[in-house]
C-alpha cells in the first residue's frame, strides 16, 4: 500500500461519493421534471416528496457514520496523548483540530497538539505542518 502523507489522504468511496450522489441527483431532477412535464399533480408531489426523502437520506447517512468515527478519534487521541504526556487533551482543541492530529508521529503528536490549541490552528494547516505522518486507511 502506498505511503500516507498530506496529497494522497483523502479517501473516496466510489460507490458512494460517484455512483450513490449521481443518482440521488438524477432522480431528484427526474422528479421535478415529471412534475411540470406530467401534469400530475399528485404522482409528482409524492414522486418528489420520495427524491428529497433519498437525497436527505444520502447525506444524513453519510453524517451519522463520520459523526461517530470523530467520537472514536477523539477518545483514541486523547489517550494516545494522556499516554504519551500524562495529561489529557488540551479543553481549546476542536473536534476538527483533533482529527487532524491523529496524522502526526508520537514524536511530534504532544508539541504539535499544544501548537494546535494555543495558535488555534486550522486542521489543514495541522496536517501541513506535521513532518512524520501516521496513516490511517480505515477513515473514508
Amino acid at each position: 500500500m502506498q505511503q500516507q502523507n498530506y496529497s494522497n489522504h483523502r479517501k473516496m468511496d466510489p460507490p458512494y461519493h460517484y455512483v450513490l450522489s449521481f443518482l440521488c441527483l438524477l432522480i431528484l431532477i427526474g422528479s421535478i421534471w415529471f412534475l411540470i412535464a406530467s401534469g400530475k399533480v399528485f404522482e409528482g408531489l409524492l414522486f418528489l416528496a420520495i427524491a428529497l426523502a433519498l437525497l436527505i437520506l444520502f447525506l444524513k447517512v453519510r453524517g451519522y457514520g463520520l459523526r461517530a468515527q470523530d467520537r472514536a478519534i477523539r477518545a483514541e487521541e486523547n489517550l494516545r496523548h494522556f499516554i504519551l504526556t500524562g495529561m489529557p487533551h488540551d479543553s481549546r482543541l476542536t473536534i476538527g483540530q483533533i482529527i487532524a492530529l491523529r496524522f502526526a508521529s508520537d514524536k511530534e503528536f504532544p508539541q504539535l497538539s499544544r501548537k494546535a490549541a494555543e495558535n488555534n490552528m486550522k486542521p489543514d494547516d495541522i496536517k501541513k505542518a506535521i513532518n512524520s505522518w501516521r496513516a490511517d486507511h480505515n477513515r473514508l
